[in-house]
């Protein structure tokens, strides 16, 4: 549902089919997941519950979601059909928000929850509940039908979801850190309990963890995978950024890599394979092997819709790389790389190939660090295309990852403060009111 259009009730989702880009059924929404959130704050939707033809219930999360319309879900087309398994943090609509008793913050008064709508958020991916359709009045029983008022309130005139009314628990502390970038919820992980980290990364969705692993100290991320169910493990590693999974597969026993390995999509596998395959401290070591990729035929605008995907780094967005077919690494020959900014100078049915820059010269996989570094260096690079002998394009290595790689090992446990910000912990929504 693009931003703007009307919200959706969720009674109207019920038993509504959903449908890869083929056209082709793939179940039936069961219920919507959501995670609540403090102060009333309206509870944002992780994604659906679709019921399979063999019964089975998954996870369908809101990000592969095009479009809500028409009495109908289409997605991306890319399912993960393990059984759905819900979490600590997680609510179930239909199972646990509706029919539940609430109170009117003006007036104190009990009202049923009947029914709640979802929009989805301006310029975002994200989905909110941000009504509720409630009656006034006592709930109805088997032997007494409900009678009273009817009406739709925002989500914040109503109590009785806050997470501030339950004791603490891991759902409280990532409410209390909901708003932290992920460098920056890593920092509040690395410094609690074994226990209680362990209790909270379980309690993250998939992307989420992903995100934090990615900053945290190797052996913590060593520590945290190692007590997630392994299933939900290769999950994580599938969400992570392919450079920073393999660099994690690499630090694990040889029998528990394999074991999580198998237990991934086969083409996520394969990625991690190839890059465990190269020195750590090398361009191919170093690089993802998800650029933006386009063919010779494509235009200035195919190139923009790709660079607006919000899941993209900045490094990475910041350009793309033209290649024959295929064009998933590793690619046909490799052409040249056309930048942002020429990008924005040139009419949108202008074709890519005609930007390219192609005297600079590519990186080989076996380049080492402080030739990759000279090379960011010498050229004012955030990114850099990696290129084998054979004219293919392997990946990219990030300006990111090069610092990651040539700071002290150490480097997370250094303070540091931007100009005017006092020392100490950040302030953050809750602060304080909750403990570790």
């Amino acid at each position: 549902m693009a931003a703007g259009a009307p919200r959706i009730f969720v009674s109207h989702l019920s038993g509504i089919p959903v449908f890869d880009p083929n056209g082709d059924q793939v179940g039936r929404v069961r219920d919507l997941v959501v995670v609540l959130r403090v102060r009333r704050r309206p509870p944002r939707v992780l994604g659906l519950v679709v019921e399979l033809s063999t019964r089975r219930r998954i996870f369908l999360p809101m990000t592969r979601v095009t479009g809500v319309e028409s009495g109908q879900v289409i997605t991306t087309g890319v399912l993960n059909v393990r059984r759905f398994e819900q979490r600590p943090t997680e609510r179930l609509v239909f199972g646990e928000l509706l029919d539940r008793r609430v109170t009117l913050v003006e007036t104190g008064e009990e009202v049923t929850v009947l029914d709640a709508s979802v929009q989805q958020l301006p310029a975002r991916r994200d989905w909110e509940i941000d009504r509720v359709f409630v009656r006034k009045g006592k709930k109805a029983t088997a032997f007494r039908r409900a009678k009273g008022e009817t009406l739709t309130v925002e989500w914040s005139a109503v109590t009785g979801f806050s997470l501030e009314e339950h004791g603490q628990g891991a759902e409280s502390l990532l409410a209390t850190f909901e708003q932290l970038r992920p460098a920056d919820l890593a920092n509040v992980l690395h410094h609690l309990s074994a226990k209680r980290r362990a209790e909270v990364a379980a309690a993250l969705d998939d992307d989420r963890l992903a995100d934090v692993l990615e900053e945290l100290p190797e052996d913590d991320q060593i520590e945290i995978l190692g007590k997630l169910k392994e299933e939900r493990a290769a999950d994580v590693l599938e969400a992570m950024d392919p450079d920073d999974a393999a660099d994690l597969l690499s630090e694990l026993p040889e029998e528990d890599k394999e074991r999580l390995l198998s237990l991934m999509q086969p083409d996520d596998a394969a990625d991690m394979r190839r890059l465990m395959a190269y020195e750590e401290h090398t361009a191919g070591g170093l690089m993802t092997t998800e650029p933006i990729v386009l063919r010779p035929d494509a235009t200035v605008a195919d190139a923009l819709a790709r660079v607006r995907n919000p899941d993209l780094s900045p490094a990475l967005a910041a350009q793309v790389y033209v290649c024959r077919p295929p064009d998933e690494t590793p690619t046909g020959k490799y052409l040249g790389t056309v930048h942002f900014q020429r990008l924005l100078r040139d009419p949108p049915y202008t074709l890519v190939s005609s930007l390219l820059d192609d005297d600079l010269q590519a990186l080989a996989p076996d380049a080492a660090l402080p030739v990759v570094a000279g090379f960011f260096a010498t050229y004012d690079m955030v990114a850099a295309p990696v290129v084998d002998e054979a004219g293919s394009l392997l990946g990219a290595v990030t300006v990111d990852d090069v610092l990651d790689h040539m700071l002290p090992e150490d480097w997370r446990e250094t303070e540091f403060h931007l100009e005017g910000e006092p020392a100490g912990e950040p302030e953050t929504e809750g602060a304080g009111r909750h403990g570790s």
